[in-house]
This record gives structure tokens, C-alpha cells and sequence, in this order.
């Protein structure tokens, strides 16, 4: 575990901000609007090592969540709401939204969260979808796999189910990546019951692993283990807001929200036990009391960086292009709670290195990704949120 940059920035607050309804509860009127009334637009910002023009490629979507890129060029976001909407390959956003969605229980934290592309989806035309599913007051994160057909999903199958439901609504998780093995990663939150992620029998606080078509792999760690939900493939998080696979290493890495500070990045690895809520280097809200039994503990993880105070972590990319040759293979996390974005060099599953940027430039980072041309887009999550592209100032095209 490594804590760089000892002193956060003047922005940095006391809690994770995870969700934005609970603003007012958590931190003063005054200190919200300094949070929220942020610039609508940075031309130039300058970070360590490149001098960086944002665009704005979309606005007015509501509160969005995901994003992914087709093959056309155009692309995918999800909305919160339910709502999966189409752009064109210039940015232009398709007024009707795309049909056959799922219906979602767009409460708390719920809604419709990740889309991602079928590693072969210029063939098959499959992607995937998580949302918070079910009913009111009895909720879970689910997946349903679609085939894209022009404006429509058709041939949809809801291929997880995350069980018990719970009444609460928040704490979701529901980060999807496919890793270079072709199984399909979801990342789950404890839905705000801590035990709940040290416990067996429940999907809830852990990494499930699911073949392409919804089956289990039968080389699950816990597969054929009485007591088990086989699809686990680990445990012990308490909200996941970001998977994503290292494109040299194949690893898988994940970050997740702490409660008063904690913030995680951790490398996850089949049958591991990272640790919530018996281990944490975060407090309980308000009284800042310690959670469980310390920092450590035999049998159970430690981060490879951790955030003291929180940034409430959301979206994970490890860089991949020709744009910003000297960010390689670096991770790129966006963060709700201190708007902006994280650049994170790792060396032999160890942070090294850490660069805080664009801070308070854009407002609440939802999601960030590698485009195919090379350049970084981030969507804000806001009630007109924006997509945004960052590219190297004075780079030629797009």
C-alpha cells in the first residue's frame, strides 16, 4: 500500500460524496456551490507533462454514467435515468433514445449504469448493460446481454442477477470489463449492509465472473464450494466504481469507494479477500470513528494505493494510444467528490507515481476512456452532463 501526495488540495473535503443527493447532508450549501458551479469549458490546462485542449463534444445528457465506442465511430451512453443514447461519429446526439432497454429502478444511486461491447461485437453486434433491477424497495444490480440492431436492442437476456435483493439504493457497484481470458467482470457494492461482503451465500461486495454467454466458468475459484455463490470471484468491496485490464499485464484492477476516506486501488486476483469491512483506511461518517478491526489483517488485502482523505473514484482507464505517448499504459480514474481527473503510474503492481488533474476544470467525473482516435473522453455527471475529449493542444485532427 502506497499513500502519495501527502496534502490533498484545498478542494479535498471529509467524505466520499458518492452520492448526490447527499450533498446537502454532508457538507455546507456554501461549499456545494463551490463544488457545482464549476467553468463549462477549460480550452487549455496545463498537467506535468502536456499542455491539454478539452472539447466538448455532447451536453445535456442526463446524468450519464457510461460510455463506448462502435466500430462506425459513433458511440454509446448510458443515461442514469434508463435512457441508452446514440452519437454519431461527429458528435451529433440522436434525439430518441435507443429501444429496448431494460426497465430500471432509477432511485438513490440506482439506475442504468455500464455498457460495454462483446469483444467480437463488429460480427455479433452483442453488449452488455448493468442496471439496478427488480422493484422499488427490493433492488440488485443485474446484466442483460442485447444484440444491437439500428435503434433497437433485440434478443435480450438478462444473464445476472445479483441475489438477495435489498431495499436500500445505493452502493450498486455495476463496472463491467471483459478480460483478455473473454469472461466478463462485474464489480458489486455491499448495497450499505458492511457484513454483507464478507458473507458467501450473497453476490453482494464482491468481483463475479461470468463466461460471455451468462454461464459459469467452472474455473471460478469457489465453483462446486458449498455455501458459495459460485459466480464470486472475490470479496470484501465495499462499492466498486471502476474495472478495467491492464493491456500488457492482463491484470485486472479496480478501484472502490471507502466511507470517510479509504478510497482503493487494488489488483484483483481470483479467490482474494480485500478486506471490507474488517480491514479499511476509512472512518464512519460525521464521528470519524475507526471501522472494524484496523488497516491490516492476515488472509486479507492490502490496497496498492489508497485516498486519505476520499476523491470518490469513479470510471478507470488504463491508457492506450498515440495521443499521449508519455501517459502508456498509466491509469487514468476520474473522481466524483474533487472533479477531476487521476494519472496513476504503476510498476510491478505498486503505484509509483501520481498526478491530480483538469481539478475542478469540469465538474463531477463520471466515467473515462481511451477513445479509438487516441484521445481521452470523460463524461460529468450532472443533470446536463457533458462528453468531453481531451487531446494534446495544437494536435492536428481528430
Amino acid at each position: 500500500m502506497h499513500e502519495l501526495f501527502a496534502q490533498p488540495s484545498a478542494r479535498t473535503r471529509t467524505c466520499s460524496l458518492e452520492d448526490p443527493t447527499m450533498l446537502p447532508l454532508l457538507v455546507p450549501a456554501a461549499l456545494v456551490a463551490a463544488t457545482v458551479a464549476l467553468p463549462a469549458r477549460a480550452d487549455v490546462l496545463q498537467t506535468r507533462l502536456y499542455r491539454v485542449e478539452s472539447t466538448v463534444v455532447a451536453e445535456g445528457l442526463d446524468h450519464p454514467w457510461s460510455l463506448a465506442f462502435l466500430p462506425d465511430g459513433s458511440m454509446l451512453v448510458t443515461e442514469r435515468a434508463g435512457r441508452l443514447r446514440r452519437l454519431d461519429a461527429q458528435g451529433r446526439l440522436d434525439t430518441a433514445p435507443i429501444r429496448g432497454v431494460p426497465t430500471v429502478v432509477a432511485e438513490g444511486q440506482g439506475g442504468l449504469f455500464d455498457v460495454v461491447l462483446h469483444p467480437d461485437f463488429a460480427r455479433n453486434r452483442l453488449l452488455y448493460l448493468s442496471y439496478a433491477g427488480g422493484k422499488r424497495g427490493a433492488s440488485s444490480t443485474e446484466v442483460v446481454r442485447a444484440r444491437l440492431e439500428g435503434q433497437a436492442l433485440v434478443d435480450s437476456r438478462v444473464i445476472f442477477r445479483q441475489q438477495p435483493r435489498s431495499a436500500t439504493t445505493h452502493h450498486y457497484g455495476g463496472r463491467l470489463a471483459f478480460g483478455l481470458d473473454g469472461r466478463l467482470y462485474l464489480g458489486l457494492g455491499d448495497r450499505g449492509h458492511d457484513a454483507r461482503a464478507q458473507t458467501r451465500a450473497d453476490h453482494a461486495g464482491s468481483v463475479i465472473r461470468l463466461n460471455a454467454d451468462g454461464t459459469l466458468p467452472p474455473d471460478n475459484p469457489w465453483a462446486g464450494q458449498a455455501g458459495w455463490k459460485a459466480e464470486k470471484y472475490t470479496l470484501g468491496h465495499r462499492n466498486i466504481q471502476g474495472l478495467a485490464v491492464h493491456p500488457v499485464s492482463r491484470a485486472l484492477w479496480a478501484h472502490e469507494h471507502g466511507p470517510q476516506g479509504g478510497d482503493e486501488i487494488n489488483l484483483i486476483r481470483p479467490g482474494r479477500n480485500y478486506g471490507w469491512p474488517v480491514i479499511t483506511y476509512g472512518r464512519t461518517y460525521g464521528a470519524g470513528l475507526p471501522i472494524g478491526e484496523g488497516t491490516a489483517k492476515a488472509g486479507m488485502e492490502q490496497p496498492a494505493l489508497k485516498w486519505v482523505p476520499s476523491i470518490a473514484p469513479s470510471g478507470l482507464t488504463f491508457y492506450q494510444g498515440t495521443r499521449f505517448p508519455r501517459w502508456q499504459g498509466q491509469m487514468l480514474v476520474g473522481a466524483l467528490k474533487d472533479a477531476m481527473v487521476v494519472r496513476v503510474r504503476l510498476e510491478n503492481g505498486r503505484a509509483v507515481e501520481e498526478e491530480r488533474l483538469f481539478q475542478g476544470a469540469f465538474g463531477r467525473i463520471r466515467d473515462v476512456r481511451t477513445g479509438p482516435d487516441g484521445s481521452v473522453y470523460l463524461l460529468t455527471d450532472e443533470a446536463a452532463g457533458r462528453l468531453i475529449r481531451l487531446q494534446p493542444a495544437g494536435a492536428p485532427g481528430h
